[in-house]
């Protein structure tokens, strides 16, 4: 294979990797952000079970509170009843002994039931016990191995951006010329192409026989009669076809 062609295709490969790169790092905020949402996503459910929870805890309290109250006003309506004095003192504490007792009663009654669903609460709190234990954790760990990775990006990416320049470089004018032009013109940035199984793998062309020979031989530069880019075929690919 020709140097030239080397070059072409070690400066496609740093190219290729500085966009990875690139788009890495421009979308580092997002997608950590995206890390901790969903660790949030994870905390919120588990704080609104708690908030629940809790909420079942103080309404119990406020009918418990409630309960107490009405039961010093039986005790009152209790004492009138005893001493009521004529037929009308005495229906009025009747009415208001049993206007009491039913409240209590309905009182209690939401006590059981406030108190079965904080029983299905804490088990759900159990359950996800682990969870709620380790999420700190896990999402501290998460974030760290992110961070980590986008310092490696970063570093990378400076080093690739200063071996581009290298390589670059060592190109003849006309070469490095066209292939700026294919680069900048392809949305994928490819201006060097493999051809994997006879075919262009950036237009996915297949090549005419005598083009893949060539493209084989690897001793000028042979573009794709469909979309221009350079073309080349791995070494080992080559020998094995052979």
């Amino acid at each position: 294979m020709i140097a030239d062609l080397d070059k072409l295709i070690e400066l496609q490969q740093t190219d290729t990797n500085l966009r990875r790169l690139k788009k890495s790092l421009e979308t580092a905020e997002n997608r950590r952000a995206e890390i901790e949402q969903e660790f949030e996503q994870h905390a919120f459910s588990i704080r609104e079970i708690q908030g629940k929870r809790d909420n079942l805890h103080a309404k119990r309290a406020d009918l418990e509170k409630q309960i107490a109250e009405n039961k010093t006003y039986l005790e009152r309506a209790d004492r009138n009843l005893k001493h009521a004095q004529n037929q009308k003192e005495y229906e009025t504490a009747m009415r208001e002994t049993d206007a009491l007792q039913k409240q209590i009663g309905a009182y209690e009654t939401q006590v059981v039931e406030i108190m079965e669903e904080v029983e299905g609460v804490e088990k759900e709190l159990t359950e996800r016990a682990d969870e709620i234990n380790t999420l700190d954790g896990k999402r501290d760990a998460a974030i760290k191995e992110f961070d980590a990775v986008i310092a490696k990006n970063k570093a990378e990416f400076n080093t690739e951006t200063k071996h581009r320049v290298t390589a670059f470089a060592t190109l003849p004018p006309r070469l490095a010329t066209v292939y700026d032009r294919l680069a900048q013109r392809s949305r994928d940035g490819i201006a060097v192409a493999e051809v994997v199984n006879g075919s262009c793998s950036a237009c996915y062309v297949l090549l005419r026989p005598q083009v893949q020979l060539n493209v084989k031989k690897g001793d000028e530069i042979i573009t794709c009669e469909n979309c221009t880019r350079i073309m080349y075929i791995r070494s080992r690919e080559a020998e094995a076809t052979a």
